[in-house]
């Protein structure tokens, strides 16, 4: 059983970058020094963001479906980074250094599954999520912040 973890697509968010502190507060957004490594993961690249850098925290709805299910909460990004992070059969480094919530749904988007682990043991929850048919994808939240972290699906 195969896997691709991803994060998120640049796009929606790019009219962030370099803009000043009144547009990103129009928009409901903060820009923030990024003063530790690591600290501030970014759900585009699914790197930490190196010291010095920037970082738009933000609001993201994670689960826009129409169900009980359905979600948003504070996320980072790193001020302009476009390079989507797309890992094959990999765990991306900013997830293994977390403990983690990884939750699978069904193609109805309703929660099948839950389970906190470890982040150097996702591969293997991912592996049991998946062995479930009716599994048609996971998010991954950091545990400690409830923040979405990136998407898991099956191969």
């Amino acid at each position: 059983m195969g896997f691709k973890i991803s994060g998120l697509n640049a796009e929606p968010f790019i009219h962030l970058f370099k803009q000043d502190e009144d547009y990103l507060k129009r928009h409901g957004a903060l820009r923030i020094k990024v003063d530790s490594h690591p600290g501030y993961p970014d759900r585009i690249s699914l790197r930490d963001i190196p010291v010095g850098e920037t970082a738009i925290l933000l609001n993201h709805t994670y689960q826009p479906a129409y169900t009980p299910y359905h979600g948003s909460h504070a996320i980072y990004l790193w001020e302009g980074c476009n390079d989507q992070g797309i890992y094959i059969n990999k765990i991306p480094e900013s997830i293994v250094a977390r403990l983690l919530s990884l939750r699978a749904f069904g193609e109805n988007h309703l929660m099948l599954q839950a389970d906190i682990c470890e982040g150097a043991d996702t591969e293997m929850l991912l592996k049991l999520f998946f062995d479930d048919p009716s599994v048609s994808y996971i998010h991954i939240h950091n545990a400690k912040q409830g923040c979405y972290a990136c998407l898991a699906e099956r191969l």
